[in-house]
């Protein structure tokens, strides 16, 4: 009887751990690959308009736009060559997990639809009700796959609460919307948190390696399985997003374009749905989650939104600033006066009044507010700090997820 326990033991660690190992070095592969490719081809970029100009920067040399369609196609073709390995056993055996395929080629597709809509993006420039819709309908693939296989809408009361409602609560329909809008914030919000070279790959690594860290230390539990799956994503992922980060760190020699945030998006909704951590990942997205709150006032009018929120470029100093809009407070609306004295109060903003009843306040996002606390700062050390607070909250999060979870949860 033992000998067969450490059989099944050793068969397990071998299913779990040998196609680890092989998406580790088509990772690394993939690495390579994209580090070679993305040079090669960005002239191409140019030829066919799909370029920018740095905003930061005294020359005005055209940089290449969209290149995240390139790390994008580099993790598909990985992923595609990846998808016998974690099933060649089973084709031989006559127990193939039809269940566990459909998931791996669900979210693929997603996943697909979400690059190709965002390339679609940048090179059409689609309005924001249009950013908020493509997210949805490429994540409709996702939804269906985890209705057939799961169809689990039932969540877990907090300790404190569940002499009111129970040990735990079905949500039904409700769940299913949270995972669309799960996708949806996913994809947007890291293209909210932009502008400054590196910025955007930058807090994508952080999350991808956040989230491999958590999916290692619960391969030992229930859900093993689950994060076996979001393995097999999030190793592709961060290698070729590294990739692009090495030509996208300041001075940026190429943009990643709204293609690779929805398709960062897409993918950490994707790990984080299939694998059963939604609320875990998005524990991940702490500075994600408060830039958006940040931003709301902006976002949905309550005062003045420039078309670019940048920081502004101090060509003399070589530094990054504040950017600034400009209202009049009594023009606003009831809202609009109770939020922005809410911000004044906690000196969220830079508060100037002119002569003629005007109100100048800085832009409302993360990168100005960090600006607004330190002072001008040169763009590479600015998207440093900006990292730092990602890899700081990543720790946040951790405590979250364990010591302060089991107050409240049986875990």
């Amino acid at each position: 009887m033992a000998a067969d326990v450490n059989t099944e033991i050793t068969f397990n660690s071998a299913r779990m751990w040998f196609p680890i190992i092989i998406n580790t070095v088509m990772s690394i592969v993939a690495y390579l690959a994209t580090v070679r490719i993305i040079p090669g081809i960005k002239d191409k970029f140019i030829k066919a308009n799909l370029f920018g100009i740095d905003m930061s920067k005294t020359t005005s040399e055209k940089v290449p736009e969209s290149l995240g369609v390139i790390s994008g196609c580099s993790f598909l073709v990985t992923m595609f060559l990846f998808i016998p390995i974690p099933f060649g056993n089973s084709l031989f055996n006559g127990d193939f997990p039809h269940d566990e395929f459909v998931e791996l080629i669900a979210a693929l597709l997603s996943i697909c639809c979400m690059l190709l809509l965002g390339f679609a993006d940048d090179v059409l420039d689609l309005r924001w009700r249009h950013k908020l819709l493509l997210p949805t309908i490429a994540s409709l693939p996702l939804l269906m796959v985890y209705y057939v296989n799961f169809n689990s809408t039932t969540i877990v009361v907090p300790k404190p609460f569940r002499d009111f409602f129970g040990f735990s609560v079905d949500i039904g329909l409700l769940y299913y919307v949270y995972m669309g809008m799960l996708a949806v914030f996913c994809t947007n919000a890291i293209n909210i948190l932009a502008g400054v070279n590196g910025l955007e790959t930058g807090q994508s690594v952080v999350i991808a390696l956040s989230i491999i860290i958590f999916n290692v230390m619960e391969l030992n539990g229930a859900l093993w399985k689950a994060h076996l799956f979001s393995l097999y994503f999030m190793l592709p992922y961060t290698a070729t997003t590294l990739a692009l980060l090495k030509h996208n760190w300041y001075p940026s020699k190429v943009f990643v374009g709204d293609t690779f945030c929805y398709f960062s998006g897409m993918t950490f909704a994707v790990v984080g749905i299939l694998g059963h951590f939604s609320k875990t990942t998005l524990l991940f997205f702490i500075p994600q989650v408060f830039n958006f709150l940040y931003s709301s006032p902006q976002l949905f009018r309550l005062i003045p939104c420039p078309r670019h929120r940048l920081p502004r470029f101090n060509s003399k100093t070589d530094c990054m600033e504040i950017s600034t809009t400009v209202f009049k407070y009594s023009e606003l609306n009831l809202l609009g006066k109770f939020v922005i004295s809410l911000f004044r109060m906690f000196r969220l903003i830079r508060w100037q009044e002119t002569k003629d009843g005007c109100v100048i306040t800085n832009n409302l996002t993360l990168i100005n507010l960090v600006l607004l606390y330190l002072g001008p700062l040169h763009e590479a050390k600015l998207t440093s700090v900006l990292i730092a607070i990602q890899v700081f909250f990543t720790g946040v999060a951790f405590v979250i997820r364990y010591p302060l979870a089991s107050i409240f949860y049986d875990v």
